[in-house]
């Protein structure tokens, strides 16, 4: 796969390195993490993530884009129904003159995808600021090897029931499911594991959609709604 320039720049290699030497050095340093919020539930870079590299929209992103925008030229009226305000418009006709089809590139690699944040779309920081140096006495472990005990724990723990179809699994045919994917950074730990039967596990492969939402904006929705109920209830008690 040819890289355009901007994903190069947006990566920060030096320009003598080859495509193919790029990609694997990315692979390798993606698949050795995951991101923080999968595991801890929260980002813990909060709004640093926007000081990082943001991935140029493709090709086809930015055409789209500059169809709304002289929609709205043309209508007078933004997507949401207000009315383009003449700061907006001379904003939009500036977007439109400025427009390079050489600036963007025809699609992002997935791997790149993948390390981008799906709130606000930058790369995440882990990826470029982990360090193997921790406080703590072990080292954050990167191995797919499952220990004995590790195994005992888990089935213990699952009752010997695969956790998607949840039917029994004789003692021959127990698999152990990464549950944040091995190739995404999961790690072989009891709270990152899962007893699965044979079908199930080859169904799910390397799949995130069982933990990741397709849009995480809804929990910003979700959060707005909960907030108006709460300032509803107070009212009623009052």
């Amino acid at each position: 796969m040819k890289l355009h320039s901007s994903i190069r720049r947006l990566l920060g290699y030096a320009r003598g390195i080859s495509d193919e030497v790029l990609l694997k050095r990315w692979r390798e340093r993606t698949k050795n993490l995951c991101k923080p919020c999968w595991e801890l539930k929260y980002c813990p870079y909060g709004p640093l993530v926007e000081d990082f590299p943001l991935p140029p929209a493709t090709l086809a992103e930015a055409e789209e884009h500059n169809v709304y925008l002289r929609n709205c030229l043309k209508t007078g009226v933004l997507g949401d129904g207000r009315k383009l305000d003449r700061r907006r418009r001379l904003f939009f006709k500036a977007q439109l003159r400025a427009f390079r089809k050489s600036d963007h590139p025809a699609e992002i690699p997935q791997v790149i995808a993948d390390a981008s944040c799906k709130v606000f779309g930058h790369l995440c920081p882990v990826y470029f600021a982990a360090e193997p140096l921790t406080e703590t006495k072990d080292r954050r472990k990167h191995s797919r090897t499952i220990s004995r005990e590790v195994m005992l724990k888990v089935v213990r723990r699952d009752g010997q029931i695969c956790q998607k179809c949840f039917q029994p699994v004789p003692d021959n045919e127990i698999e152990f499911d990464h549950i944040i994917p091995f190739s995404k950074g999961g790690t072989s730990t009891v709270g990152n594991l899962r007893v699965l039967c044979y079908d199930c596990n080859r169904e799910k492969k390397d799949s995130l959609n069982e933990i990741l939402a397709p849009n995480p904006l809804e929990h910003l929705l979700e959060l707005e709604k909960g907030a108006k109920k709460r300032k509803g209830q107070n009212l009623f008690a009052d």
